[in-house]
């Protein structure tokens, strides 16, 4: 099958892997993909070593006045922001109209946007089957504040009629658009992944990744991403930190950056206890799985109402549990008590009491976390979530 793969974003972050998860999976399975975004960025082309620095070999700067646009899009008014996004399906089309002209796809698999709408209505012109990734929603509260609402969901009900299949993220996602839009295409749920080849607990020494952090002889539980406040890591932090230092052989390894690390960061030099909470700062996310290496479990602290963690597929795929909100999406995936735990969303006295119940039994522990790599072997690699886009796509679902 020949597939051209469309998105708008800059294939960073989680969003970067969800793209690499399914190209791979795509192409080990014998299909070709095609990826095309205004960035023209390739989250699966692999590291690039030369002689001044290491970089991704998609992450050169982009040039030309449509990229230099874009960048100033993040200083714009959201009025202004929105009309640009409008507009990018000008771009959006000549992008897929060219691609199509010369890749001859069997589909098109796209990254959902708000007020994109271009793409749908050339694949419908084309009769080019165009399976839709709806991880996103005018519906939903967002973290940018959406002016143009009414217009954004009238567009998007238009969309969610017109494409030839839909793939939520999460139920509440389906039902949400279910309730919203009278008419959808037929549609699947398909959360996160994780691949297992890179997030494999195999190729990885669990004890000299903790020494590596310093934390030998400890029972480590360890965060890894954005230190945002909807993540909750500060106020994890805020209300454990007390309780732990009469637990010396409990430790915390969190992840990762953000607005949040200089909070924490000050809060545990304050507190001092920098031999029991190590935070690494930003590293790269080829190094990820090393650092869960050195975890014995997981948290997520918050989370939202209709998104799929990544983070909880590749630490279950570590052989890590996690401790994780009980939001509906969640639940879909997590079996409580054998392979992750839930506590109640949003109740951080709860959140705390399983933190300190699961780190002292890390046999318990070490039981979920191989629990937990079966499910995801059997259920949630990146393969599965190519097998149900394909099966939509021939209209077998």
């Amino acid at each position: 099958m020949n597939v051209l793969y469309h998105h708008r974003t800059r294939g960073k972050g989680a969003e970067g892997a969800h793209i690499k998860g399914i190209v791979t999976a795509f192409r080990e399975m014998g299909h070709h993909v095609k990826l095309t975004s205004i960035h023209n960025v390739d989250p699966t082309k692999p590291v690039e070593v030369n002689t001044t620095n290491i970089k991704s070999a998609n992450a050169k700067k982009p040039s030309g006045i449509k990229h230099k646009i874009l960048e100033l899009t993040k200083y714009m008014p959201e009025f202004l922001f929105e009309i640009m996004e409008i507009l990018y399906n000008i771009i959006a089309f000549r992008q897929v109209r060219n691609e199509v002209h010369n890749q001859k796809p069997d589909i098109i698999y796209e990254r959902y946007s708000l007020f994109m709408f271009s793409t749908v209505w050339y694949a419908k012109r084309k009769n080019i089957p165009l399976i839709l990734e709806v991880n996103d929603s005018a519906q939903v509260e967002r973290v940018r504040h959406l002016l143009f609402k009414r217009l954004a969901c009238k567009i998007e009900g238009w969309i969610f009629k017109n494409a030839s299949g839909l793939v939520f993220i999460s139920s509440y996602f389906q039902q949400l658009a279910q309730e919203k839009y009278s008419t959808l295409a037929p549609s699947v749920i398909s959360p996160n992944a994780a691949d297992t080849n890179v997030f494999d607990p195999k190729k990885y020494d669990h004890e000299a990744e903790k020494t590596r952090y310093g934390l030998t002889g400890k029972t480590v539980c360890g965060f890894a991403g954005a230190f945002h406040h909807w993540h909750g890591i500060d106020w994890f932090v805020e209300t454990v930190i007390d309780d732990l230092k009469q637990h010396p052989t409990i430790a915390l390894l969190l992840v990762g950056d953000g607005p949040k690390h200089e909070f924490i960061q000050n809060l545990v030099e304050q507190k001092n206890m920098q031999n029991q909470i190590v935070i690494t700062g930003r590293v790269d996310h080829t190094e990820i799985p090393k650092a869960i290496a050195a975890m014995d479990f997981g948290i997520i602290p918050d989370s939202n109402h209709y998104g799929s963690p990544m983070k909880l597929f590749e630490f279950m795929s570590m052989g890590k549990g996690m401790i994780v909100p009980d939001f509906s999406p969640i639940e879909e995936v997590v079996t409580n008590n054998e392979t992750s735990w839930l506590f109640k969303k949003q109740d951080k006295l709860d959140c705390v009491k399983r933190f300190f119940e699961i780190a002292n039994q890390p046999e318990h522990c070490y039981d979920v976390g191989q629990k937990a790599i079966k499910y995801i072997h059997s259920e949630r690699q990146w393969r599965h979530n190519v097998e149900q886009i394909i099966k939509l796509a021939k209209n077998e679902i």
